[in-house]
């Protein structure tokens, strides 16, 4: 074999080796943007599911609080009545019902400590902020893979490999202005 041959086959084969490094970057990145989305739709389908469900406890314990609450307030007024009207028969029953609501209420904060509805809503506010900032982080890593990926098939050498394997640049991903506001939770409670 001549020298001359050794060298074009030589430099034949790195010219191969070098377009097939290019093509699996390409390949890589291009999976990196799909998997960047993909992350985006499970944080965007978790925040659909959950905070529905989140919303729903809260208020379910609220309601239950505001229930229990409202039951010794009317105990308390009905006694303040019977004393104010001098009516021992309905004084003894007021006092009789204001003692078992205020059991139930001591029973329930005995039982269930950790149970109160302003650390149900802290939660669900914390959730609502973890998910949000999980979307927001995603969206830039997902941006800045369609970056990556734009730049790659628009540089030389690459931009040539890209064009023969039709590797195509990919949008970024934006929002109109009504679904980048903040969500409305209050909505979500009535």
């Amino acid at each position: 074999m001549e020298i001359g041959q050794f060298i074009f086959w030589g430099g034949f084969i790195l010219l191969l080796l070098y377009v097939i490094i290019i093509y699996n970057a390409l390949v890589r990145i291009k999976h990196n943007v799909d998997a960047a989305w993909s992350n985006i739709e499970v944080l965007l389908k978790q925040r659909h599911d959950e905070l529905p469900k989140l919303v729903a406890v809260c208020r379910e314990y609220a309601n239950f609080e505001q229930q229990t609450l409202e039951k010794v307030m009317q105990a308390r007024a009905a006694v303040a009545d019977a004393r104010a009207q001098g009516d021992i028969d309905s004084l003894g029953s007021a006092e009789g019902a204001l003692r078992l609501g205020l059991g139930n209420l001591f029973a329930v904060a005995e039982a269930y400590p950790e149970l109160k509805a302003n650390e149900n809503f802290q939660h669900l506010q914390v959730r609502i902020s973890g998910l949000e900032n999980s979307i927001a982080d995603r969206r830039e890593f997902y941006n800045d893979s369609v970056n990556i990926n734009n730049v790659s098939i628009e540089q030389f050498p690459d931009l040539i490999v890209a064009k023969m394997f039709g590797f195509a640049a990919k949008k970024l991903l934006y929002f109109p202005l009504q679904e980048t506001a903040d969500v409305d939770v209050g909505k979500l409670f009535t």
